[in-house]
């Protein structure tokens, strides 16, 4: 699996460790076998973010944020091959003060053959995560749909 920023945030903001132990035993069973991965921009959005928790928590997972391969650098070029996607993303990635991990994450889970975990929806016409997966075939699930692909149950 490969985590979208908003995923880690909500299973950060949602999910207080103290609260739910057997999902947070799970998941990280899950990050120590390697199940689950990101990208280094992804934790650049997290250190920029106010989640206190998840900060401390990837600065002592940092193998889950690598830098992107020259295979993912390249595939990143393919998405923004097309004219669509790449006008919105450019769009968002000035918003946000020229961090935008969503390619990235999506070249590793294309490279990688894994399924991106992400809060956002398709939208139609869109260029969100779920519509560009889409259209590169690449599976996208929501973060309840991971914990039901895993059979968690609570």
């Amino acid at each position: 699996y490969v985590f979208d920023t908003n995923a880690f945030s909500l299973l950060f903001r949602s999910y207080y460790r103290n609260r739910f132990p057997s999902l947070w035993k799970q998941f990280d069973k899950l990050v120590k076998s390697g199940a689950i991965t990101s990208t280094r921009e992804v934790l650049e959005e997290i250190n920029d973010s106010h989640v206190q928790e998840m900060i401390e928590w990837a600065s002592k997972h940092k193998e889950l944020f690598p830098t992107p391969t020259t295979e993912e650098a390249i595939f990143v070029r393919t998405i923004f091959q097309n004219n669509h996607f790449q006008q919105i993303i450019e769009t968002k990635e000035l918003l946000k003060g020229g961090k935008n991990a969503d390619p990235f994450i999506i070249a590793r889970a294309k490279n990688l053959d894994l399924t991106v975990i992400t809060m956002e929806k398709e939208r139609e016409n869109g260029a969100k995560i779920p519509n560009i997966c889409r259209h590169f075939n690449i599976l996208c699930e929501s973060l309840e749909r991971f914990m039901e692909l895993e059979g968690w149950e609570f």
